[in-house]
């Protein structure tokens, strides 16, 4: 991450690209999409364009104009609207850095070339080692494994609390705040928001009790849609049964979820009571397949 305004804590929601039924972008829910995350989530920090965002299956002008349309809808709401910027071109990424900058973004994420890759493995905690000095603007990472021992090491590193780690694996969550995580990247917060949030202030509160609960409640539905098949174009499915926005079909080569998914992860999320708008909860709105 880059070029921050100011330091980032909390929950970030790994937005979805809402689609139209003929693929699409659907810019107009977008506005929509951002006072939902603030006011029924409690969340005001997003992640645009990353795999939930089905980033790298658009062209590099679209990802021009989902980042301007976040930046623009989420102005004087959200407090901190990050791009992702990372393609198997690196000429692409920087002029998509540069474009981000350009918007007002309050920062950039990147991943390496995953084609064409590099043949030296380098762990978080090596790359942690003097990159100030090579990006002066660098602020943090976005750590989306399940090796603690690597991410542990990046906190041990950091004594000096001048980066930001957000840790990427929403169903561990709470494990990684007891490492020392400053903040969250995921895509379950898009409509799990206002649960994980509970694990955070009773983590803050020193509740260990009631955050491990909040956290398990979260556990039982990851891993019950994980055995169904839980990716992208499922995230969607749910998000708009769970917000009632529309967030389309995924693009090619990803395939729409299936009704039995959408039905299946309704009655888990109702058993669980994630659902509170009683539309969902009587069963009128459905993703669709």
């Amino acid at each position: 991450m880059a070029f921050p305004k100011k330091r980032l804590r909390g929950l970030v929601a790994a937005t979805i690209t809402p689609m139209t039924e003929n693929g699409e972008i659907n810019f107009p829910v977008i506005g929509q999409y951002v006072d939902y995350l603030v006011k029924e989530q409690g969340v005001k920090n997003v992640f645009v364009n990353g795999t939930t965002g089905e980033g790298l299956s658009l062209s590099v002008s679209e990802r021009r104009q989902v980042a301007e349309e976040w930046v623009t809808q989420g102005r004087n709401k959200l407090d901190q609207v990050l791009i992702h910027v990372g393609a198997l071109s690196l000429k692409e990424s920087q002029e998509l850095a540069q474009h981000a900058a350009e918007i007002g973004a309050d920062g950039i994420a990147v991943i390496a070339p995953f084609f064409f890759k590099s043949l030296n493995k380098v762990r978080a905690e090596e790359l942690l080692v003097g990159m100030r000095d090579k990006i002066p603007t660098f602020q943090g990472l976005k750590f989306s494994d399940t090796d603690l021992l690597d991410f542990g090491q990046c906190v041990d590193q950091n004594h000096q609390r001048q980066f930001d780690l957000l840790f990427g694996v929403d169903e561990q969550l709470l494990s990684a705040l007891v490492m020392g995580a400053t903040g969250a990247v995921g895509s379950t917060y898009n409509y799990l928001g206002k649960k994980t949030n509970q694990i955070l202030e009773a983590f803050e509160q020193k509740d260990f009790t009631s955050a491990l609960n909040s956290q398990f409640c979260i556990q039982r539905f990851i891993n019950y849609v994980t055995k169904l098949g839980f990716g992208v174009s499922q995230t969607k499915a749910i998000m708009t049964l769970v917000s009632g926005i529309p967030m389309g079909p995924p693009r090619l080569p990803l395939q729409k979820a299936t009704q039995e998914f959408t039905a299946n992860a309704e009655a888990k999320l109702k058993s669980l009571n994630f659902l509170s708008s009683p539309a969902i909860k009587d069963g009128s709105l459905r993703a669709g397949s």
